[in-house]
């Protein structure tokens, strides 16, 4: 099947919480939701840029079920806040979608002194999900979905250079956060697994896609590729997030190097999926963070 938007079914009743909804993929994503009725919390950093995408989607969709998340994925205290909050307004959460990411930002970190890209991409939504997971439990048939990327073929996790103690390689730097990504998501699903738990990890790649995420390096990059608009680029996240699948999917567009295309299983590499390495992020993350949750 050539999954696209025209698949999604009905939502009514659902809570989707998306991370970096304001624009790009996350924004899309929201929007779709919205139009298939369920009720979409858009997180982002900004409050007035989170406002904009709630009053561009009520253009769109003027019965739209929308509000806004307010969250600073740099700085861990300010996950916990916002999750906190979540947990005392919501009574059920059927997709945590961490969307939000960072890619080739100039050397630097975040305020609990990870570099950027790995403490944004990773480890902001690894205590997300923890805070949030009461949640995820008390919901049926409820799952956590992790954006990931084509550049996770090319990462390895060093466990020495989580917090720029090397001379800074964006490049590298973005692959391991995008392979760590992809790395819980496995590790997430054997947890679930080990504890008979009803919820489902799942994963997903936008390929390449036109969106907002190369703003600080070189927009123009993306024309030296095949890609897709932001909105095609969702489709896989939407994919992930609503159709029957199993968990431990990673759904990526089914097209030449996964760069663009239509949802399908999508390769995920024999490093992303070494148990020994997804427990050892896995204790990293709980060690550093002070949080466990499975």
């Amino acid at each position: 099947m050539d999954w696209t938007t025209k698949h999604l079914t009905d939502q009514t009743g659902k809570v989707f919480l998306i991370t970096g909804a304001n624009t790009g993929l996350g924004f899309q994503t929201a929007l779709e939701l919205a139009q298939k009725n369920a009720h979409v919390i858009l997180a982002g950093r900004n409050a007035d840029k989170i406002e904009q995408a709630l009053s561009d989607i009520k253009h769109t969709v003027p019965n739209a079920k929308v509000e806004a998340g307010i969250v600073d994925l740099s700085n861990i205290a300010s996950v916990t806040i916002f999750a906190k909050s979540i947990v005392e307004k919501h009574n059920r959460l059927d997709a945590l979608i961490n969307n939000a990411g960072v890619m080739f930002p100039p050397a630097s970190k975040t305020k609990d002194g990870y570099e950027l890209q790995f403490g944004v991409n990773f480890m902001a939504h690894f205590a997300l999900t923890t805070h949030l997971f009461p949640l995820l439990r008390q919901t049926p048939n409820s799952r956590v979905v992790t954006l990931s990327s084509i550049a996770h073929k090319n990462g390895v996790i060093d466990f020495h250079n989580l917090k720029l103690e090397k001379p800074f390689d964006k490049f590298r730097e973005y692959g391991q956060s995008k392979v760590a990504d992809l790395i819980f998501t496995l590790e997430l699903q054997r947890r679930l697994e080990k504890n008979n738990l009803n919820i489902l990890s799942v994963g997903a790649h936008p390929g390449i896609s036109k969106t907002e995420l190369l703003r600080t390096d070189k927009p123009e990059m993306i024309d030296e590729f095949p890609h897709m608009s932001a909105n095609q680029g969702a489709y896989s996240t939407l994919c992930a997030a609503t159709e029957h699948i199993e968990g431990g999917s990673y759904i990526g567009p089914n097209g030449e190097g996964e760069m663009t295309g239509l949802p399908a299983p999508a390769f995920i590499s024999a490093y992303a999926q070494d148990e020994t390495i997804g427990k050892q992020l896995w204790e990293y993350a709980e060690r550093e963070l002070g949080l466990r949750f499975l």
